[in-house]
């Protein structure tokens, strides 16, 4: 039967003046992108069933079993089983709105969770380019809202090849979750320290200022890479000219994130010469 199908395509399409457009069974597969054997079974279950069926066994079909053929296969793609999608199609209350609604709906709901995973996966991708050993629920749980991963591809562009981000991303490989949390809790403590002494109104080269300011040097040096206090005098200018680090200090306290940077300068002034 499937060799006689495909072989007589022209008698099956052939119109009168008052038949509508016919099509062979080979000729529906190679329009939908489906196996002349899937339409067979299709037929064979009651999905879809040709229009007409020849003397001869040969199965034609027409604009209105190309339609539910269509909508077969939608509901294919969204996961559907035969079964349900027979269920589905031969419910009387439903018509041809109802299933692209339902099938509109169904398919935004499934780039939903594909957009969820694909973010899932670019969050694991990214975490893995900075060395950071953990999954999106750990990420979650460790940094809250706060992303670590946000903007893992510019650092790799603007320091990738700098041998303080290859040390950084060696050190963060080894690390797990609970001591990300202990890096956390201890940037969260130095930043919390800047900000009282930033609101006691002291002046940036005030010494519990500069003291707060190393002990923000210190912390780098110590969890991702060597910082000299010349490198440290470097990063504040990106606290004050990157919008970004501006606004994680700023949203704490209006004006900390220019007095951190300026009590990171004085810092290191004052000691200059160290490594």
């Amino acid at each position: 039967m499937p060799d006689r199908d495909r072989r007589r395509p022209s008698e099956a399409a052939s119109t009168g003046p008052d038949r509508e457009a016919r099509y062979s069974v080979g000729e529906v597969a190679r329009l939908a992108g489906v196996s002349v054997r899937a339409l067979h079974h299709y037929d064979a279950i009651g999905l879809v069933r040709p229009a007409e069926r020849s003397a001869g066994g040969y199965r034609s079909y027409g604009p209105l079993e190309l339609e539910r053929l269509h909508r077969v296969l939608a509901y294919r793609e969204l996961g559907f089983e035969l079964g349900a999608i027979g269920a589905l199609l031969d419910e009387p209350s439903s018509d041809r709105m109802d299933h692209l609604r339902r099938q509109r709906a169904l398919l935004d709901a499934r780039l939903r969770r594909l957009e969820a995973m694909r973010s899932s996966l670019d969050k694991t991708l990214e975490a893995m380019q900075m060395g950071i050993r953990l999954d999106p629920e750990e990420l979650f749980e460790v940094f809250g809202d706060h992303d670590p991963t946000e903007h893992a591809a510019e650092a790799a562009e603007r320091w990738g090849d700098t041998d303080a981000y290859r040390q950084s991303r060696r050190r963060a490989e080894r690390y797990d979750k609970d001591t990300w949390r202990k890096i956390r809790d201890e940037a969260e403590a130095i930043e919390a320290r800047l900000a009282d002494v930033h609101a006691a109104g002291l002046a940036p080269t005030a010494g519990e200022a500069m003291e707060a300011a190393e002990a923000h040097r210190r912390h780098i040096s110590l969890w991702f890479y060597d910082c000299s206090p010349a490198m440290h005098a470097g990063l504040a200018e990106l606290y004050e000219s990157d919008p970004r680090f501006r606004a994680h200090y700023d949203d704490r306290a209006e004006g900390l994130a220019a007095f951190v940077a300026a009590a990171v300068r004085a810092n290191a002034e004052a000691r200059e010469g160290e490594g």
